[in-house]
């Protein structure tokens, strides 16, 4: 399992809740969250091993929001 983070444009609930159909459908997709607290508006996924930081960029991209993977 990989846990991915990114910064997103993602800063409302009612945001997350547009978006929840398209990670919630993804089997490859285990778990998701948003913190929205968080000044990068944080998206954490854990995901198996062969889904790709760019798949959920472009998820949210085509959902009109900005996605970018947070390097360590």
């Amino acid at each position: 399992m990989n846990v991915l983070v990114f910064t997103t444009s993602v800063s409302a609930p009612h945001q997350v809740d547009s978006i929840k159909p398209l990670l919630s459908s993804r089997p490859e997709i285990e778990d998701w969250n948003f913190d929205l607290e968080d000044c990068d508006n944080i998206l954490r996924v854990v995901s198996d091993d062969q889904f790709s930081p760019r798949q959920i960029e472009v998820l949210l991209h085509d959902a009109g929001f900005a996605c970018e993977e947070l390097a360590y």
